[in-house]
């Protein structure tokens, strides 16, 4: 059996000013910070012992990741970042206000844009290219739906954490509302319509047990 933790990021500056974020880089506020301690400490209790770490290239999850390893005593375990784990990216929503997009468009259209798989939101004209996603070759999307992030997901559990996993080592993800939403989709085998009602919250562990086939042996969510 194995232990596979996923865990969204505290609090971002851009969570607490209810913005649209995606691929922007935001920091964690105080509350997040502290947030992301106290989540340690109930992974602590737990007495997993992780063999790696997974986060994106996005600092908000990168600095929950580290509070989380410093928590449980385990920053010495192996980090992998990537940005296959980056949220979904929002285009032209990014840096918006969420409640003003919501009046300008009325809520079916932006429920569509935040909770469907498939609807991909405005565009952006156009992305600058930057020595982070250069240096992985790649370029910055200009807007993805929740299907696009899913696609470019789901290699790196192929690839990365399910090899681990199947030969019993416990990993620890720590990344994005839309990115674990997409990775729990695709564990728990959800439908497309399904998805849509899946809300990942900030600060709060979900364990998955898992035999070496990567069945789901038992699921539990650690709250305060």
């Amino acid at each position: 059996m194995s232990k596979l933790v996923l865990m969204r990021h505290g609090e971002s500056t851009a969570n607490y000013t209810k913005t649209f974020t995606g691929w922007s880089d935001v920091s964690l506020t105080k509350k997040g910070k502290a947030d992301a301690r106290m989540a340690g400490q109930l992974i602590k209790d737990t007495q997993i012992l992780f063999d790696g770490a997974h986060t994106s290239y996005l600092k908000r999850a990168i600095e929950t990741e580290n509070l989380v390893l410093e928590e449980i005593n385990q920053l010495y375990i192996s980090q992998f970042k990537t940005w296959r784990l980056n949220e979904r990216h929002y285009g032209a929503l990014r840096g918006k206000q969420k409640a003003t997009v919501k009046e300008q468009v009325g809520e079916n259209q932006f429920k569509e844009w935040r909770r469907s798989f498939t609807a991909v939101p405005p565009q952006l004209e156009n992305v600058a290219e930057t020595r982070r996603y250069r240096q992985a070759g790649i370029k910055e999307p200009r807007a993805e739906s929740l299907e696009m992030a899913y696609n470019r997901l789901i290699p790196y559990w192929i690839d990365q954490l399910a090899p681990a996993l199947k030969v019993g080592k416990n990993e620890l993800v720590v990344a994005h509302g839309s990115s674990l939403r997409a990775l729990i989709k695709y564990l728990e085998k959800i439908d497309n319509q399904g998805i849509d009602g899946v809300e990942v919250e900030n600060t709060t562990p979900i364990i998955y047990t898992l035999d070496s086939n990567l069945n789901i042996l038992n699921k539990e969510t650690l709250k305060n």
